[in-house]
């Protein structure tokens, strides 16, 4: 599989996560490029809003999807999660990749807000790089050269605070690999173009990237870290009762696929 099949693969496994149905309204927590949020509304038919802290992924987001038509369906802020409007409600909320970077003192304020937005009836899906115990402390080169302020959980962390927030965990899936073929894959096409990269910054830069994707492919091939995926309800009843669902939505959004026009190569 290669990284753009497998990237298409990882937003059609949360969506299938998701039940999102027409007329549905969905938030994205920390929408990156935009590509999860236009994925959710094309084919769910949903009505998505995606937050972000980033300025120039706001401006991308927008752009792409004027460009795809979605504009009357996909609306993308420049906002922090925890100043959301408290009566607002949303049926479906995704966070991808947003996670690291609560914080760990943060996760009871991060789950209480979900639990101030999502509808009684309503499901999450969050995606995050885990690790399998707590750290004892945060490795000093990168946190200072890559992810300043990030923190990677345990579920031992995250699932207190989730419970405490008054939330239900429905499904739990851990993915050991996955990230470590996507991090070779990012390291090959990174070497294949290092003179372009120094270009743009210099030298050290280049040296200090690939030093970062070849230690956190290690890291992931020997079980250092791994990806988790937990389903969040307010009710059991939100979801079915096996996951023989998520295999067949799956399906049906695989044959989407097959008409539907290719985003860019841009990250997201």
């Amino acid at each position: 599989i290669s990284l753009d099949e497998a990237q298409i693969a990882k937003k059609r496994h949360i969506v299938a996560k998701l039940l999102a149905e027409p007329g549905h309204k969905a938030l994205e927590i920390g929408s990156g490029w935009g590509g999860m949020a236009m994925y959710l509304a094309e084919s769910s038919g949903v009505d998505v809003t995606g937050i972000t802290l980033s300025t120039e992924q706001l401006k991308i987001s927008k752009e792409r999807a004027a460009r795809r038509g979605l504009a009357g369906s996909v609306r993308f802020e420049l906002q922090d999660y925890y100043h959301l409007p408290a009566d607002q409600r949303y049926d479906r909320i995704v966070s991808v990749g947003m996670f690291e970077h609560v914080g760990r003192l943060n996760y009871r304020k991060f789950f209480n807000k979900v639990t101030d937005v999502l509808s009684d009836d309503g499901v999450m899906v969050l995606h995050s790089i885990g690790q399998p115990y707590p750290a004892v402390y945060n490795n000093p080169w990168m946190d200072k050269y890559i992810f300043p302020g990030g923190y990677i959980p345990s579920l031992s962390e995250v699932l207190p605070a989730i419970e405490k927030a008054g939330l239900l965990v429905s499904d739990i899936e851990i993915l050991p690999m996955h990230y470590a073929h996507t991090l070779r894959h990012w390291r090959e096409r990174f070497m294949a173009n290092r003179d372009k990269a120094i270009a743009l910054y210099d030298e050290r830069f280049a040296r200090m990237w690939e030093f970062y994707l070849a230690a956190s492919e290690m890291a992931f091939t020997h079980e250092a870290f791994h990806i988790f995926q937990i389903q969040i309800v307010k009710k059991r009843t939100a979801v079915p009762d096996n996951r023989d669902y998520i295999y067949e939505r799956e399906a049906e959004l695989y044959a989407f696929e097959q008409g539907r026009m290719p985003l860019e190569q841009i990250a997201g």
